[in-house]
């Protein structure tokens, strides 16, 4: 059985503010010309299809239009919601959309019934794990704790005792939304992080033929089972080397998987340029990336006079400017953003402690109450959404 995965759409997301949906369109017609031209059998949608719980109405009707187009082929898909999506609102309809070949998994309570689907060798189970937020569903699914590990194994259960009553020889697909340690990760992933743990281990998904995975926006395999789709697009310049596709996967009779990646269309390159403004307007070197989208980051001593008007006269695409002069490490004008690049949330509340307390930082016991109030600034902003 042939199958076409991918996942993180956003339908409705910009690059710097920069409209993306003509984009994403084009993406939907090379998804439906692949499913065509390759003999997809099945699609696979890993969750993340808007990029946020109310997307925009334009949004709504270029999945309503994906939709109508799949289901005219003829062929099934398979999707989940992500932690981006309002579950509710992407299951609307679930029931009626089904008989049309389209099959949405949002409600946790149905990750262990499986759409089924047969080729000449058999059964193929796919079961859909729309993202699982630990606070929300612990109780419904008889997690161990409040934890990504425990709430996805818990539903992984479910999976393998439903699949372990089926006739053997059954084979087995899973859909998730999730961060699976050894993953990849960009600045374009909302935070997932619970109790200061963002990542599940990869053997949560063992017994499994093939893991469709969603959520982490570069291509990549965690293992020849286990696999992220990426996202079609770029949305944020640190996946300016990525090279965005999706995954054409071949379930054998035995179970066995073969992948090839399938580009995707670029609809502008990405760089990111760096040095001193009139380094980068003469430097000829830099000519390749003259019709990309740009960010620049300058690091002239003095911020120089109107740099973006002078930058877009040799990029025109120039959408994101950053300042970083350069200065000596120990100079207090250094850029506080650049003190706290690539530093978590926890770790600059850490970090704010020991400040204001000499450099003596949190104990044990304050440690987990700033977990714990940053968790609940997430769950709080999580159910938001929900209600919105």
């Amino acid at each position: 059985m042939r199958l076409l995965h991918t996942s993180d759409w956003h339908l409705g997301r910009s690059f710097h503010r920069v409209n993306l949906l003509a984009a994403q369109r084009d993406f939907l017609g090379h998804l439906v010309r692949t499913v065509r031209e390759r003999d997809v059998d099945a699609v696979l949608v890993a969750g993340d299809v808007y990029d946020r719980a109310v997307p925009p109405l334009a949004a709504v009707e270029l999945f309503d239009e994906a939709l109508h187009r799949l289901a005219a082929l003829g062929v099934p898909t398979i999707m989940i919601s992500g932690n981006h999506d309002s579950p509710r609102r992407l299951g609307v309809g679930a029931g009626l959309i089904d008989r049309a070949g389209i099959h949405l998994r949002t409600d946790p309570a149905g990750c262990a019934t499986p759409v089924l689907l047969s080729d000449d060798h058999g059964d193929v189970a796919f079961y859909g794990l729309p993202y699982l937020e630990p606070a929300l569903v612990r109780e419904q699914l008889g997690a161990a704790s409040a934890g990504h590990t425990a709430v996805l194994d818990a539903a992984m259960e479910r999976v393998r005792a439903d699949l372990g009553a089926r006739p053997a020889g059954t084979r087995s697909v899973v859909l998730a939304h999730a961060f699976v340690a050894g993953g990849t990760t960009s600045d374009s992933e909302r935070d997932i992080t619970v109790g200061g743990v963002a990542a599940v281990p990869a053997e949560v998904f063992r017994g499994i033929d093939y893991t469709a995975l969603g959520h982490l926006h570069g291509s990549q395999a965690i293992t020849e089972r286990i696999r992220y789709s990426g996202s079609p697009l770029a949305y944020s310049f640190s996946e300016a080397d990525h090279r965005k596709t999706m995954w054409l996967v071949d379930l054998a009779a035995d179970g066995t998987v073969g992948a090839e990646r399938v580009d995707c269309p670029v609809p502008r390159p990405l760089a990111r340029i760096r040095g001193r403004l009139e380094d980068l307007l003469a430097d000829p070197d830099l000519e390749r990336h003259e019709q990309a989208w740009i960010e620049a980051t300058l690091t002239d001593a003095v911020r120089p006079q109107e740099p973006m008007a002078r930058l877009a006269r040799r990029f025109p695409h120039t959408v994101s400017l950053v300042f970083e002069p350069d200065r000596a490490p120990e100079d207090p004008l250094a850029s506080y953003a650049q003190r706290l690049r690539g530093r978590t949330e926890a770790q600059i509340a850490e970090d704010f402690v020991a400040h204001v307390r000499g450099g003596q930082g949190p104990d044990e016991a304050e440690r987990a109450v700033l977990t714990a109030a940053l968790d609940s600034v997430r769950l709080d902003d999580t159910l938001d959404e929900v209600a919105r």
